[in-house]
């Protein structure tokens, strides 16, 4: 695949240029929650607004904490070398750990104040439209942001500002969110599924995702050379193995 960006994107807004993705990261977010707004109006919702509130809280605190948590332990060794840790936890950010600190949150709300309904179906589409624009926002930076892939020979390879060839893994995201889009829209029409099937199928499938595309980016290694990234991926799919397991027992 033949080079035609020039790394970091920027926009120009008068005299000043401004990096794409800090317009991205924004944006998802906003249109993400917006469309959120759209389907709990349009398809109904169960839970009362007081806890719908009270959950998207848990689910705002959860991804924060778990974003910055996974995404400081990517690479330990610079995390030791950090002149402040806490800094360097805030600024290094997960959508892995994000979803699966989102989920801890949610589901910890959830059992304080006694709500028992399947919350995470409305999240499903609108985290796969805001995932897809931050993604946008992610291939904007190139190499200038760790979330490029290894170097390769294949056709797909692309300069992503350094001269090698890499393997553009953000495409490969974008590509994947909105084939899942596109099947969740159909499956959304033609199956009736149980309530909070939606999400776990979307978490389960993004998960395997990750753990797997994991290994065409320059991870650091660590417990069975697996990623951090990889890691959490683990975790998460054994809390929804054990969630079936229980599920089934029931």
């Amino acid at each position: 695949m033949l080079s035609l960006f020039t790394f970091p994107f920027y926009i120009a807004l008068g005299e000043h240029k401004w990096l794409l993705h800090s317009f991205t990261e924004f944006a998802g977010m906003f249109i993400g929650f917006r469309y959120y707004l759209y389907l709990r109006k349009t398809e109904g919702d169960t839970i009362t607004s007081h806890n719908r509130l009270i959950i998207l809280i848990g689910a705002i605190f959860g991804a924060l904490v778990g974003s910055r948590l996974v995404g400081g332990l990517e690479d330990i060794a610079q995390l030791k070398m950090a002149a402040n840790p806490y800094l360097y936890f805030y600024h290094n950010k997960s959508i892995v750990g994000g979803l699966l600190g989102g989920l801890f949150g949610v589901e910890l709300i959830k059992y304080a104040i006694g709500e028992k309904q399947k919350s995470g179906d409305l999240f499903v589409f609108p985290l796969l439209l805001a995932m897809i624009i931050g993604r946008f926002g992610c291939f904007s930076m190139g190499v200038y942001e760790q979330t490029f892939g290894i170097e390769t020979t294949s056709k797909l390879g692309m300069n992503l500002g350094d001269g090698l060839m890499r393997h553009p893994v953000m495409l490969y995201e974008i590509g994947y969110l909105i084939l899942w889009g596109i099947l969740g829209f159909w499956v959304n029409k033609k199956m009736i599924l149980e309530k909070g099937q939606r999400f776990q199928l979307f978490m389960i499938s993004y998960l395997l995702f990750r753990f797997f595309i994991e290994f065409l980016k320059p991870n650091k290694i660590y417990f069975l050379h697996l990623g951090t990234i990889q890691i959490a991926c683990v975790f998460g799919c054994i809390y929804y193995g054990l969630y079936f397991a229980l599920k089934k027992k029931a």
